[in-house]
């Protein structure tokens, strides 16, 4: 369903008319939203068109240089942070080479807008996180229709507003995934942590947290109301780690995640 957009009584409009029209439509995506920064060449930069609204929406995908048809290769889904590029996650430091060599399938969708929050929070325009959530679920219905997927090994991580898109969508699809990774996430802080985890607590997830993020407080009540309620996880908290380096700079780290999966 497109945005709600002010109807004109005539049904046959002039070009500066429809000009206006598709603009208020689309009013809250920026031509940057579109804009890829990682340059790799075993990447490749995809899009397609977006049902509800037609646009074309970009989507970066890793293959394996293993990757065959006839068996079947775990994917991973990872969800940037705000305010970067539907790619930024692939040049996380060794993320491409260990999914290389453990034969994963990587696909970052962008999540509609730059700054949607995968539905797991109210956007200035509340239509945009609700785009924002089905872009991802839209893109991993394209690899897996197109690609050998194995659809018990598919799992989902997420930096910073990744990591809220991740906890939201796990929730929302409880027996999609396999495994979760949050890495310094970002939730609503009025969340209903046990609600949220009571979904997903069948499935294991792994949490990387800096002890210098302001979000350390938050990530230490997540991660106790999943000992509470015996969720099989893996927490490291990262002594002097901060918001964003202490992932996308350490390839150490990135190593975790895979590792967990």
């Amino acid at each position: 369903m497109q945005k709600p957009r002010k109807m004109k009584s005539k049904i046959i409009l002039g070009t500066a008319t429809l000009f206006l029209f598709s603009s208020l439509a689309y009013a809250d995506r920026e031509a940057s939203d579109d804009e890829s920064h990682i340059s790799d060449s075993r990447i490749q930069h995809r899009s397609y068109t977006f049902p509800p609204t037609g646009e074309e929406i970009p989507y970066a995908l890793f293959l394996p240089s293993n990757y065959n048809e006839i068996d079947s290769a775990p994917l991973i889904i990872s969800l940037h942070g705000l305010g970067r590029s539907y790619d930024w996650l692939m040049g996380y430091h060794g993320f491409l080479d260990q999914a290389e060599a453990g034969g994963y399938v990587v696909v970052t969708p962008l999540g509609y807008i730059r700054r949607g929050w995968y539905g797991s929070r109210t956007t200035d325009d509340p239509q945009d996180a609700i785009y924002s959530e089905q872009d991802v679920m839209e893109v991993i219905q394209l690899v897996r229709d197109e690609f050998s997927i194995d659809n018990n090994r598919i799992y989902l991580w997420g930096h910073s507003m990744g990591g809220a898109g991740t906890y939201h969508i796990a929730a929302k699809n409880p027996d999609m995934f396999a495994g979760l990774g949050v890495a310094a996430p970002a939730p609503e802080r009025n969340l209903n942590i046990e609600e949220t985890l009571n979904k997903i607590k069948h499935v294991p997830i792994f949490v990387l947290q800096g002890d210098e993020d302001g979000l350390v407080t938050l990530t230490r009540e997540w991660v106790a109301t999943m000992e509470k309620l015996g969720v099989q996880h893996l927490y490291a908290e990262i002594p002097g780690g901060d918001h964003s380096l202490v992932i996308s700079q350490n390839s150490e780290h990135m190593q975790k995640f895979v590792d967990f999966f």
